[in-house]
């Protein structure tokens, strides 16, 4: 099993001795009860599990209910006819409440009326990560418990909606696992990489685990696992490396932890807002990026996945395949969604160099680029261009003709060819959008012209 990229988990043990901040428990009176906040292990102090389960409704968004012993659902504002979705923290260096939690909490009970159980496991994962990987199967263990407890109130087992962060998406698939796999839904949020990449499937996150599996990963070349783990695993931006986040050590903590956490923030986001945040099945990020992969027909049936809690990510299929890789960009920035088109240019004749064209598409408030690169001997390039507005939105494209100037060799100093793009999903009832007019290129000048389309 891969450990724990060994740079990053010095870096991560010396930055998190500085930020240590202990929260303590909020007990404020609302709605006839009292409010339970996450504990507070304190660093190196967490040596038992001490689980809690804090239910949120959306009468009082803001105030976790505790809920104790056998009889306490029943005396609790639980609804049993109510879909309920349980929330499980992973890996807590800190041994403090996680910072997302609230936000996750408040998306989920603004999007739909549904019991929200978060699992409060602070104890149990704090200090060394190791450590909390073997307290998974015993935490698993009291989640599954307390399902069954729900199930004797006459909870389906289809309503139990599992949303598990980095080592809880994990214990999720566990409980699905101790479950039959009859749980309705399991969503790990960047699951853990580090001591699971090369675990069985009893031991991690799998298709098997739940009716309707998916996964969404931000940080596969560090804290995240690289392998997919769901029916759909959404790689986000290729699954690494997300815009936005610093590439530097200097920016301390958020250097290492922004990737992985990406994927909470992708998440909530997702609830918060309106604009659909849609992927394409694609066989790597390379051939999405191309082109290569612009429509959901396979698969998924013309029926694109799109992350929220839209029923099995809204694909209209009633037999879902295992493990089907899905990708889409997104900007740097909540609430993260973008649209994606496809740019392509035609040249008027085959070139003897490698050919690279900057496109760029103007609204009245965003800029965004792509580089057509189109191999020597060929006349077509081809690449997805991320803009942040609809495509009704874009004014004006601005095509600029990058030579391959070398110190021995001039290139041409124009080329000559026809633009044309799509949005995306393009399928075979749409085509593509090309200038009636071949256009010519000045080495390393700007060319605009509007691209008016009609808003539906």
């Amino acid at each position: 099993m891969v450990e724990y990229p060994k740079r990053k988990l010095l870096i991560v043990i010396a930055v998190l001795l500085l930020l240590s901040s202990a929260q303590g428990g909020n007990t404020d009176r609302i709605s006839g009860h009292h409010c339970t906040d996450f504990q507070t292990a304190y660093l190196l102090r967490g040596s038992k599990l001490n689980v809690q389960f804090l239910l949120f409704t959306s009468s009082s968004p803001s105030c976790g209910e505790l809920i104790l012993a056998d009889d306490g659902i029943k005396n609790s504002s639980f609804n049993s006819s109510l879909e309920t979705k349980i929330i499980i923290h992973g890996f807590r260096a800190l041994g403090t409440k996680p910072s997302w939690i609230e936000g996750l909490v408040h998306a989920i009970l603004h999007t739909s009326q549904v019991n929200v159980i978060a699992v409060d496991w602070v104890y149990g994962s704090t200090a060394a990560y190791p450590s909390a990987v073997e307290n998974v199967t015993q935490l698993a263990l009291s989640i599954s418990q307390f399902i069954s407890k729900l199930l004797a109130l006459g909870v389906s087992a289809r309503s139990i909606h599992i949303i598990g962060v980095s080592l809880g998406a994990h214990v999720g698939g566990l409980v699905g696992h101790f479950h039959g796999s009859q749980l309705g839904r399991i969503t790990g949020l960047d699951p853990a990489g580090p001591k699971y990449t090369r675990a069985s499937l009893e031991e991690r996150l799998d298709p098997g685990d739940a009716l309707f599996v998916e996964a969404i990963h931000t940080d596969a070349d560090n804290f995240g696992i690289r392998i997919p783990v769901g029916h759909i695993d959404y790689f986000i931006n290729g699954g690494k490396d997300q815009p936005g986040c610093p590439r530097f050590i200097s920016a301390g903590y958020k250097y290492l932890i922004c990737d992985h956490m990406r994927a909470v923030h992708l998440y909530v986001s997702a609830l918060k807002h309106s604009c659909p945040i849609v992927a394409f099945p694609c066989t790597s990020y390379q051939d999405f990026l191309n082109g290569r992969c612009l429509d959901c027909v396979d698969p998924f049936l013309f029926s694109c996945p799109r992350i929220g809690l839209l029923e099995q990510a809204g694909v209209s299929m009633k037999n879902l395949p295992k493990e089907v890789k899905v990708y889409l960009m997104t900007s740097p920035s909540a609430p993260f969604c973008v649209y994606h088109s496809l740019v392509e240019f035609h040249l008027q004749k085959k070139r003897n160099v490698v050919t690279s064209i900057e496109i760029t598409f103007f609204s009245n408030s965003t800029e965004d680029k792509a580089k057509i690169t189109i191999p020597k001997h060929h006349v077509v390039g081809k690449r997805l261009l991320a803009h942040r507005v609809p495509p009704c939105q874009i004014n004006s494209v601005t095509l600029k003709y990058l030579p391959k100037n070398q110190f021995w060799r001039k290139d041409e100093p124009f080329i000559v060819g026809k633009f044309c793009t799509a949005p995306l999903p393009l399928d075979s009832n749409r085509t593509m959008s090309c200038l009636p007019w071949n256009l010519t290129l000045p080495s390393n000048a700007d060319v605009s012209f509007e691209l008016p389309t009609a808003c539906a």
